[in-house]
């Protein structure tokens, strides 16, 4: 589906108004990530309640903001449900020693896990014994209602990607001896902060097959 951005930022503006944007890239190799008020990004103001409106209700408009700082491009407001896929990248299932599923593995996180770009999250007490783990992941945001889509037509209700930290507690996760039998995806992964978003929203009208997207991970810059 094609929205009326390309790109999509929330951040608060050097006049303090939090707004959402398409940032005015200063080179095609500009790392959004890396913005701070020095950076001195500028970004042309979005106006309209609904993100992913194609009617026109929404538009890119021709005030231009300057980015004190950026913040996740979706509020928890903005996330009605954050729905994941476990197992699905067959580096990690291998590394896991596990085999792939035949069906998807769902499982969901509450929005209170939702978190801005470049914010510490918070481990609890509880996971602070050297479980707490990440996993870089590949978001895709579902612009309007789908039910019973066919899988030809799956990508036409995708308004844009971003990237995504899926944090969990491995050990509440998997040692029976705090989850028990069953692994409990929800507990370990549902903390609050434990799914940071961003930096921004990029169209699916600039992406022709998101496989062929390159996805790394670092941590600590490694």
């Amino acid at each position: 589906m094609a929205v009326a951005w390309n790109r999509l930022i929330r951040f608060v503006a050097t006049d303090r108004r939090i707004l959402r944007g398409e940032p005015i890239l200063p080179s095609p190799d500009f790392d959004l990530g890396n913005t701070t008020a020095e950076t001195q990004l500028k970004a042309l103001i979005i106006s309209g309640h609904d993100l992913y409106n194609t009617t026109g209700a929404t538009e890119v408009t021709n005030e231009v903001a300057i980015v004190k700082e950026l913040l996740g491009p979706l509020a928890q407001t903005d996330v009605p449900i954050l729905r994941c896929v476990g197992l699905n990248y067959a580096k990690h299932i291998k590394e896991a020693n596990r085999s792939a599923p035949p069906f998807p593995f769902i499982f969901f996180k509450p929005i209170t896990t939702v978190t801005d770009h470049n914010v510490n999250v918070v481990i609890p007490k509880i996971c602070q014994d050297d479980q707490a783990d990440y996993e870089g992941e590949l978001c895709i945001v579902i612009g309007r209602d789908a039910k019973d889509v066919s899988e030809a037509d799956a990508l036409d209700y995708v308004a844009a990607y971003t990237c995504g930290n899926d944090i969990s507690s491995r050990k509440l996760q998997r040692d029976a001896a705090y989850a028990g039998r069953i692994p409990q995806w929800g507990f370990s992964k549902g903390f609050d902060t434990f799914a940071p978003l961003g930096p921004c929203l990029v169209s699916s009208k600039l992406i022709d097959d998101p496989a062929k997207l390159h996805l790394k991970t670092t941590v600590d810059g490694e």
